[in-house]
């Protein structure tokens, strides 16, 4: 038996438009969150460039025509500022990018109390912050997207992890719990696991023979850079995705699946 298929074919690439939407990209300043602000921009957004330094903040939004914002958004006062700002710069708000995030590595039984709070502060309760107030401005005005950054650390169990791995997986759990409370109200909550990223900062901590060193371990033989994460958060953030909520996409070239990690290394 044979069966007529007259499904409407899309525009595909227009799925991948967001033109005159608007989005607050959180931490766009450098790095992975550089690069998302360019890519949300040449797809059409309308961005408020959202970054703690102000330098930063102003440069990036100079290069993408958007609007700077300061903020520290570990603050939920300051979260609340980036809200309205994007809305009374151009009237409604269509998602929220949330890059924001740092790491302190340290053996378990060397971790302080310090070490774990900070830890949690800067990965999880900022995003709570983000998802609570950003996602009832995005269901009030009908709908959205938020998009997080969390990681492989919360994937898999590596040495001197622990905080950052248990911060970045109850984000994970996060983004699931919202999507399932959101979704009813138009709101899709989706985030992108880095692996291995050739930010700045690990431009600064590896050198080009360690880093060679380490993509050796990932099936790609590569490590990620900050575009490959960027294009991710671009179809998380588009109608690509748009029956796609409550997930968390891998960006690492395989290496969460693969990666053995030398515990016997590291001594007491």
């Amino acid at each position: 038996m044979t069966y007529s298929d007259d499904t409407p074919v899309p525009n595909y690439l227009a799925r991948l438009r967001l033109d005159g939407r608007p989005f607050a990209v959180l931490g766009a300043g450098q790095g992975i969150g550089r690069q998302t602000t360019h890519a949300l921009s040449q797809a059409g957004a309308s961005l408020l460039c959202v970054d703690n330094d102000e330098r930063r903040a102003s440069e990036i939004a100079e290069e993408v025509g958007g609007v700077a914002c300061v903020a520290d958004i570990r603050d939920r006062e300051h979260v609340e500022r980036v809200i309205s700002e994007a809305i009374a710069a151009f009237g409604s708000l269509h998602g929220i990018v949330d890059i924001v995030g740092a790491a302190r590595y340290a053996k378990f039984l060397a971790t302080t109390d310090a070490d774990w709070e900070w830890t949690f502060d800067i990965v999880l309760r900022h995003a709570f912050l983000v998802a609570q107030i950003g996602g009832r401005a995005l269901a009030e005005g009908g709908g959205g997207v938020l998009a997080f950054v969390a990681s492989i650390s919360g994937l898999t169990s590596s040495p001197m992890h622990a905080p950052y791995g248990a911060a970045k997986a109850a984000l994970m759990s996060l983004v699931r719990s919202v999507a399932v409370e959101l979704g009813p109200r138009g709101v899709r909550v989706n985030a992108v696991a880095p692996g291995g990223t050739l930010t700045p900062r690990m431009l600064e901590v590896l050198s080009p023979a360690e880093r060679a060193s380490v993509a050796q371990l990932v099936p790609s033989r590569r490590l990620s850079e900050p575009s490959d994460i960027a294009s991710g958060i671009l179809f998380a953030v588009s109608d690509l995705s748009a029956n796609v909520t409550g997930q968390v996409l891998v960006v690492d070239g395989g290496g969460h699946i693969s990666y053995p990690y030398p515990v016997d290394q590291l001594g007491d």
